[in-house]
Parts: C-alpha cells; structure tokens; sequence
C-alpha cells in the first residue's frame, strides 16, 4: 500500500483517483511515499526520507523546494492546463472591469442615498463619469503561450481583439492550438509597444521577474492597461504605480493585493481568485493524483516541473526506475549489472533533462532486491526502485 500526505485540502474527485484499497491518504500520513500539496510552503518542512514524488494541485511551484528534491531523485508534478479556463474567465473579466469602470461604478452606485427618484436623477447626472470604451479593435498583448496564454489569446481573437503574443517556449503543439489571427513578436520590447492591453501568463523566475518596470512602461503606449493574474513579481507595482499617476497607464488589474495597490485609484486587486473555481481546483486535483499514481505504480512520468516525460507501455510486470545525473555511461553501468545478474532487459527507454536523467528498464523476472541495491550505489544513482 502507497502512502499520501496531502499538505492542504485536496478536491475529493482527484482523492477518489486514489483508492483506498492501495492508498492510505490523509493529513496525518507518517512516511509518506507522496505528497499532495497546493499553497503549503514545503521549503522549511524536513523531506521525509520515504518520499517518493510530490504533486502540486496546481501549475506554480514557487511553495515546493523542487531543486532540493531533484537532487533527491524525487520528481515534482503540476497539472499544467487545468486551471486553463478559470484563469482565461477572470483575464476577460479584468479587461472589462478595466474599460467599463464597472468597480468604480458599482461604488458609487451603492452610495447613492434618497427615494428612487433621487436617486434616478443622480445615476443620470453621474454616469457620465464612467463612461468607458470598447474592446474590439484594441490591441491584447499575451507574455506566455502556455494553456492558459493560448485559451486569452483565442478568446481575445473572439472578442474582436488584435493579438499580439509573445514566448520563446512555445512549442509547434502550443501553436497549432493558437488562432491563426494571432500575431508572433519576437521579443517583449516589440509587443510592448504596439499593446493597448497586456497580460502575463509565465512563472516567477529571475528571468520573468519584474517583466515590467520603469523602463519598459517607457516604451508602452500612453493609456496601456496592464493584467497580472499569473504571479505576484513579474509586475513591479511602484514603478505601475508612479506610471498611473503619471497619466501613462490607464488601469491595473491584479491578482495580488498589497498596501500599496488595495485602495490606489485605477488599481483593482482580487484576491489570487485566478484558479479558485470548483472546477479548477477539481481538475489540478484529479490530474496531478492520476500522475503520482502513476508513477508509484509504474514508474511513468506526466507533467513533472524537474524530470524528462517518460511514458512507457508496461509489457512486464518486473520493472526498474532510476534517477540519476546525466553523465556518460549510465546505461552502461545499469545494464551491465543487470546483466551480471543475469536479468534480460526486455525493454529501456532513458531520456534527459538539463542535469537530471529517467531510465525506465523493463525485465523478464523478478529483480533481486541486492540488484536495485547494487544500483543505487552508482555514483550518480539519486534513486532507484522496483516498481
């Protein structure tokens, strides 16, 4: 029986991928082989020696030491796409908070006093005030082309937007799923000077950090409204700030409130409601269970934010997993001990990423547990399992 720690609630609907006949889940598990995690900071936590894979119910890992358990030999899974739609809805939302003062008008409409007809007469006397504008024929930058950049950049086409995106990752599946409306810049400076709007839809590293700053917001068209529904950082908020003071940006829509932002005028900050729907949080929650299932059970890996995708059929039910640094002779050294054992290899595929190698190695008998032993002690070798 596997073991699951879940660091925060998890949906029910991705718990009930687990069943209970071969998983023992709670908040309570000790020596857990997995844990399910969604905002749970795990870099101060002690990683427990038992730990085989970690799943984020969600697409960010910022809360998930993932460096520390590379080294581990411990893969880190997302459920990248999930949360798509719910994130697409709320980008479509804050472009028309944005253009429509609808927040500002809710305000002041709230705050009307007198009988109806006084009140009548002021809403006609103060609707002028927020009068807004339209979005079709505008121009929409997207900064990331990942599932959820794709599903605004289409929805913007839809809209009667003009596109403009931006990422140098984006994969020929990525694009195939674009509209073909949808125009290429080659780089951040060159989308940013021809957008009326702008959203970011990347992670947090070093080099998305602060994407927009002073220097950048010089080179943006006066009247730009800026969307940050992806992570609190890539926007630097004083420099946004001082630019709507300034009359250089017209709006800031953000996920992300501070003291700075939570009462500015032109600023609307939600709290992080980017991916909270019930259908966002069940889909992370059944995609990234189905994943760590997977890979305790067979050894495949989907979606993992630090190890090669290695999906392999299961034609044996002897199979061997190994993590290890991608140095040469591994697979020599691997299988020349299997064969010592006198193990036959039926099948073995070994793939790649950056630093970090996966071999799933598929025999025609049982593997001696001296055998995975012999392995583990590879220099190189962070993890090696029968599974």
């Amino acid at each position: 029986m596997h073991t699951i720690l879940t660091l925060n609630n998890i949906s029910p609907h991705g718990l009930a991928r687990l069943p209970a006949d071969k998983f023992k889940v709670g908040s309570d598990v000790k020596d857990p082989d997995g844990i399910l995690v969604r905002s749970f900071k795990m870099h101060d936590m002690e990683i427990p020696a038992s730990l085989k894979a970690v799943g984020r119910a969600g697409a960010g890992v910022n809360n998930i030491p993932v460096d520390k358990l590379s080294k581990l030999g411990i893969p880190v899974f997302n459920a990248p796409g999930a949360n798509a739609n719910a994130v697409k809805e709320l980008v479509l939302a804050g472009l028309l908070l944005a253009c429509r003062h609808i927040c500002t008008a809710w305000d002041f409409a709230r705050g009307l006093q007198g009988s109806d007809a006084e009140i009548s007469k002021a809403v006609e006397a103060g609707k002028k005030n927020f009068a807004g504008f339209e979005l079709p024929g505008r121009t929409l930058g997207v900064i990331g082309l990942g599932a959820i950049g794709r599903n605004v950049a289409n929805v913007g086409v839809a809209m009667g937007m003009k596109v403009v995106g931006f990422d140098p990752g984006l994969t020929v599946e990525g694009a195939w799923q674009l509209s073909a409306d949808v125009k290429k810049a080659a780089s951040v400076e060159e989308l940013l000077r021809q957008v009326d709007f702008v959203t970011f839809h990347v992670p947090l590293v070093d080099a998305t950090r602060r994407l927009i700053n002073a220097e950048r917001l010089k080179i943006m068209k006066d009247g730009v409204v800026i969307l940050n529904f992806a992570r609190e950082g890539i926007v630097d908020d004083a420099a946004v700030s001082a630019a709507i003071k300034a009359g250089k940006v017209y709006g800031y829509i953000c996920d992300f409130p501070s003291n700075l932002l939570k009462n500015h005028d032109r600023v609307i900050a939600l709290p992080h409601l980017g991916a909270s729907t019930r259908e966002a949080e069940d889909n992370c929650a059944v995609m990234v269970a189905e994943q760590v299932k997977d890979f305790l059970e067979n050894g495949n890996i989907r979606n993992s934010v630090n190890f090669p995708e290695v999906v392999v059929p299961r034609e044996s039910a002897y199979r061997l997993i190994v993590a290890n640094a991608n140095v040469p002779n591994m697979l020599g050294q691997i299988s020349e001990t299997l064969g010592e054992a006198k193990l036959n290899i039926h099948d073995m595929v070994n793939r790649s990423r950056g630093d970090l190698a996966y071999t799933v190695v598929d025999v025609d008998s049982p593997i001696p547990e001296a055998v995975r032993k012999q392995i583990r002690t590879i220099e190189g070798v962070m993890m090696a399992r029968i599974v």
